[in-house]
């Protein structure tokens, strides 16, 4: 069967099946002239970076509802923003999205580019944001491959270099199945066949519509592709975190603007390191002259490393603090979240 062949068997199945997504407009809805809006399809791609569609729908209507225009998110205070998207993961990505926000306000008149190239000028759009926006707002012919068409590609074409180091040959080989015609369906049409079908573990191969064309079905064990180069472990570090109250207020920190979890608001820490923090080196890194006692610890993952942080809890005062409700804590990164509850001993 021949690439036009596939592409028209996964088209119509997108057209009989599209997921309903808040940042999507379906088949049906273009046919009667309605067009994707592109600071919706731009919010949703950036958050959708590392983050599963169930996990990043209700932070994108609570943005939208907030901020319904780039414009409207250009003029935000940065830590309005960042409080906003607190549980998303992955903070370099807000800073980012404001200063696309700014500059398209600034540069652009509010008007998103219209072409892959003009987007890319953009700060923070890389390749993939850039192809993406391109295709699905303004229909424009690009090479949209994200995690879930690189699976497909190393499925369809039974891809025995493993990942990482496919991805170029699985970009070339999704390249060549784009055309003129329904650009930002047919890139649709493969995220949603990679993420309802084509899945990392039990492929649905039975209802797949292109399943005629899968060289890695037919080897009988679909879900081994595509191959993977063994992790390296990650390494461990350990820090303390430290929950100072005063009342019913818990003392934060805003963290430096660069870095991980940068500009985030948070509790205050020790630095993070690959040995274990000593009781008298917890209590001199403390931010304040408190009775701190040990709370017991949490375990948090990251991309990169794994974390213990001891947690130390004491009432007082200190300098240089951002003293805030505790039912405000639910804003915090999901690390900081996670301490603060521990380290309470309550749900928030």
């Amino acid at each position: 069967m021949t690439a036009d062949t596939l592409r028209a068997q996964l088209l119509a199945w997108y057209d009989a099946g599209a997921r309903d997504l808040p940042w999507r407009v379906r088949p049906a809805a273009q046919a009667s002239g309605l067009r994707a809006d592109p600071y919706r399809v731009w919010l949703s791609e950036v958050m959708l970076q590392q983050t599963t569609v169930p996990h990043a729908t209700p932070y994108f209507l609570k943005f939208t509802a907030r901020w319904p225009s780039v414009t409207d998110l250009a003029n935000e205070d940065d830590g309005e923003v960042m409080a906003a998207w607190a549980g998303l993961g992955y903070y370099a990505r807000a800073r980012n999205l404001l200063a696309c926000a700014r500059a398209v306000a600034r540069e652009h008149g509010g008007v998103f580019p219209d072409t892959e190239e003009g987007l890319r000028i953009l700060p923070g759009l890389g390749p993939y944001t850039a192809a993406a926006v391109a295709a699905i707002a303004f229909d424009r012919p690009g090479n949209v491959v994200d995690g879930n068409v690189e699976r497909v590609m190393a499925r369809l074409f039974a891809v025995e270099q493993p990942l990482p180091d496919a991805k170029p040959e699985l970009k070339r080989l999704a390249a060549a199945l784009v055309r003129d015609q329904r650009p930002g369906d047919w890139a649709q049409a493969l995220m949603d066949l990679g993420a309802t079908l084509c899945r990392p573990k039990a492929p649905i191969c039975d209802r797949c519509p292109v399943a005629g064309h899968c060289a890695a079905l037919a080897t009988g064990a679909p879900e081994t592709f595509p191959r993977r180069t063994a992790k390296a472990e990650r390494p461990h570090r350990y820090g303390v975190a430290y929950v100072l109250t005063r009342g019913e207020e818990v003392a934060l920190v805003r963290r430096p603007p660069k870095g991980l979890l940068g500009g985030m608001l948070a509790l205050p820490t020790s630095d993070w390191r690959s040995a274990r923090w000593s009781d008298a080196e917890a209590l001199d890194a403390a931010p304040a002259d408190a009775s701190w006692r040990g709370v017991g610890e949490v375990e948090h993952g990251f991309t990169h490393f794994t974390l213990t942080l001891q947690l130390l809890r004491a009432e007082g005062e200190a300098d240089d603090v951002i003293w805030t409700a505790r039912r405000g804590l639910d804003a915090l990164p999901s690390v900081f979240l996670k301490a603060a509850r521990a380290g309470l001993g309550a749900l928030l």
